[in-house]
């Protein structure tokens, strides 16, 4: 499949995606998250491990869109973790929408705050990008204010290069390092269109550490 190709099919998964999540119930799914709970938290707000633990994202408050795509990317190997590829395949892909319906219902509690130089660099990110010579766009754009995720960016971009941007306000700093340096490091790919690859490619560790941070304050 060429690279043009491998993006198409990654738009149309998460509009697949999106479909199947119509029906999610969250009652249903408070039981069926119970296996969860171990590491995500009994209502998706999970305890950040210190290093060099693998740090546990929260769910509370995620866009379930975005929950129901990286359970199905676990269980394809689009995406893999040690603990959670195979956790994914216990996972009954007709409970998944419940599941994810049951953690967007749940309130995230927002988390550490960093100093103040920190903050601001990360807040300077975050709402108004990185000019040129490596221009970043605004996280805020398409996670939104809070970073409470957004699924329909055809509301804010004329050329939508992906359908799902997951709420990241209040989640682990730990995690949101992890993932920005795992897209910028090529770890993991299964963002559509490579958007966040592109991204983190043209941000420093430092710059990605200073928006973990400010992001990780935030209470959507």
């Amino acid at each position: 499949m060429t690279g043009l190709g491998k993006r198409l099919a990654g738009v149309v998964f998460a509009v697949l995606a999106t479909t199947a999540l119509a029906a999610g119930n969250p009652e249903a799914g408070q039981q069926k998250a119970a296996a969860c709970a171990g590491c995500h938290g009994a209502d998706g707000n999970s305890v950040a491990l210190p290093p060099p633990a693998e740090p546990w994202p929260k769910l509370a408050g995620q866009v379930p869109e975005y929950i129901a795509k990286q359970l199905l990317d676990f269980k394809a190997g689009r995406r893999t973790n040690a603990q959670m590829s195979p956790m994914a395949q216990s996972v009954s892909e007709a409970d998944i929408p419940d599941i994810a319906a049951y953690f967007a219902k749940q309130k995230v509690k927002s988390g550490e705050a960093g100093t103040s130089e920190s903050m601001a660099a990360g807040e300077k990110i975050f709402f108004k990008g990185k000019g040129r010579p490596d221009v970043v766009a605004a996280c805020v754009g398409c996670h939104g204010l809070g970073g409470a995720g957004n699924k329909n960016w055809d509301k804010l971009m004329s050329n939508q290069p992906a359908i799902l941007a997951p709420a990241i306000g209040g989640q682990h700093v730990s995690y949101l390092v992890k993932q920005l340096k795992d897209y910028k490091d090529g770890k993991r790919t299964n963002d559509a269109a490579q958007v966040m690859r592109n991204i983190t490619a043209r941000m420093s560790y430092q710059e990605i550490e200073a928006v973990a941070v400010y992001v990780a304050s935030l209470n959507p």
